[in-house]
């Protein structure tokens, strides 16, 4: 018999008691997260365990309140890579009445990208612009720079998303993706500022602003 088991507990439990610990860290360390994006910052710290993230997360001012609105009203989440795309909660994203694409495996993408020299991830983006996909719709970009810049792109082209998340992770192009995404006032968005992100970082921003939409806490 194991007298040294480890108490179970249910998932929801963990979930509580991860983000109490997250509250407690915060306030012990004595940073303030902007209120808007508190349920961002907390859930990306628990995807992460990485407190930075506490100073690295950034948005422009109705950015969070824009994602809300969209993911209510049914968008679409168009994501840069498939481990984005996998990520995200689509049962609450079905329940919104919204879906996740992500098209950098089609081949008309895969073509386009052969035939442009743009990355797969940049050419999946142009390619939804020019399907009238990007419109209203909430871009999600973890992994490549080059999808991002695209983006940039596009809005001088005259896409609107609703919401731009910013977070790709590297080292080639992926500073001044964000700086330059920041730089914008024509859209909203929401980045990781300097080389940290990554896919799990912009699943779960979508993800907490999916149960901001929802009216869910990050705890339950």
């Amino acid at each position: 018999m194991n007298n040294h088991a480890l108490p179970t507990a249910s998932g929801a439990e963990i979930a509580a008691r991860s983000f109490a610990i997250i509250r407690a860290e915060l306030a012990a360390r004595n940073v303030i997260v902007p209120s808007p994006l508190v349920a961002i910052v907390e859930r990306v710290i628990h995807t992460t365990a990485d407190f930075e993230f506490a100073e690295l997360i950034k948005a422009s001012s109705s950015a969070v309140e824009a994602g809300i609105t969209a993911l209510q009203r049914g968008c679409a989440v168009i994501t840069d890579v498939q481990m984005v795309r996998v990520g995200i909660d689509q049962r609450r994203l079905h329940h919104l009445g919204g879906r996740v694409d992500c098209f950098n495996d089609s081949e008309r993408v895969l073509a386009f990208a052969a035939a442009t020299g743009l990355t797969r991830s940049a050419a999946a983006m142009r390619w939804a612009y020019e399907q009238g996909r990007l419109d209203g719709a909430i871009v999600a970009i973890g992994n490549a720079p080059t999808a991002l810049l695209e983006v940039i792109a596009l809005l001088d082209r005259g896409a609107r998303p609703a919401l731009i998340v910013g977070t790709p992770v590297g080292f080639v192009n992926t500073v001044e993706s964000k700086a330059a995404l920041m730089a914008r006032t024509d859209v909203e968005w929401i980045v990781s500022v300097g080389r940290k992100g990554g896919s799990p970082v912009a699943t779960a921003v979508v993800n907490a602003l999916l149960r901001l939409a929802i009216g869910e806490d990050n705890s339950a």
